[in-house]
């Protein structure tokens, strides 16, 4: 069976040079990083410049035949605004991207509302970086709650990253009560491999709510391919929220140093766990109606030289 695909957590950068936590992240070569005190390897080694552009993306994607991507943003590669709505401008039809707020200090209403002035579709919070040796940064907090009902507003998507556990669980159960028509797409399928992570999945039974599984394969790379840990994961939250409220994600760029762009998606397919229907949900069906893709391109398989 063909499905749709559509990868609903992805990144692009065209440089990393930032820092979280007081700690550096620059772009090496070779695909390496100085991420916060070590040398990583960020992206494929024959990625030399360490441009994670759109256009490779895409031939990534046309290679693996997903129609279209959300670009997420993450601090750790730095605010990319600029880049990401020129990317939208150029590629509509394939790539749906996030803006990204400096949510670390206050005056973060007044960017987001100049992000909507610039035409995102949608923000980004990670807020698995709000715990700040300051305090952490509350989602229910009162300038958030004005970004939330603006967005809610102007129907703008919320696309959020949360601590792994139930530690935010309750402030984003505030802003899902407060703002019932704001759709939120919660990213690394709840922070799967740590206890609590169900609580997040479990927001996704109201209505406004989805859940997407970028870097799941990170989080089960200790068992790697064909994840059958995350196969059930998949299968274990459908049963808490219903297989139409989830949504595959790969996390592209960092997820392919270590497997293939079609492996993020494939152990999914290759499944015997997971029926077509199934599948063909999580793989494109329910991101197509919850981000509002048009037409997608069809994309034909193209035999490898080894086969």
């Amino acid at each position: 069976m063909e499905y749709t695909i559509i990868d609903a957590h992805s990144h692009l950068w065209l440089r990393q040079d930032t820092e979280v936590d007081g700690l550096p992240i620059r772009t090496l070569s070779g695909g390496k990083s100085l991420f916060m005190g070590e040398v990583r390897q960020m992206l494929p080694p024959f990625m030399t410049d360490g441009r994670n552009t759109a256009e490779v993306f895409l031939s990534n994607m046309d290679y693996a035949q997903v129609s279209a991507a959300v670009v997420t943003q993450e601090y750790i590669d730095g605010i990319q605004n600029y880049y990401l709505m020129d990317v939208q401008t150029r590629y509509p039809d394939r790539f749906l991207v996030c803006g990204l707020c400096e949510f670390r200090r206050p005056g973060f209403l007044t960017q987001a509302k100049e992000l909507i002035r610039k035409g995102f579709k949608a923000i980004k919070i990670p807020a698995n970086r709000l715990a700040l040796s300051t305090g952490r940064v509350p989602l229910n907090g009162d300038e958030m709650m004005a970004m939330f009902h603006l967005m809610e507003e102007h129907r703008l998507i919320l696309s959020i990253d949360m601590l792994e556990g139930d530690t935010q669980v309750e402030e984003l159960r505030d802003v899902i009560t407060e703002c019932p028509d704001l759709k939120i797409a919660i990213g690394h399928f709840g922070m799967v491999t740590f206890p609590g992570w169900t609580e997040q999945i479990k927001l996704a039974r109201y209505s406004n709510v989805f859940i997407e599984s970028g870097g799941i394969t990170w989080l089960f790379n200790d068992e790697f391919y064909p994840f059958k840990g995350a196969v059930r994961a998949i299968r274990e939250a459908a049963g808490l929220v219903g297989m139409e409220k989830l949504m595959w994600g790969s996390d592209y760029p960092r997820t392919i140093t270590a497997i293939t762009y079609r492996m993020s998606y494939d152990f999914v397919v290759k499944s015997n766990e997971l029926s077509d229907e199934e599948k063909s949900l999580f793989l494109g069906g329910n991101a197509k109606a919850f981000y509002g893709f048009g037409a997608l391109p069809v994309l034909p398989y193209i035999k490898n030289m080894s086969e």
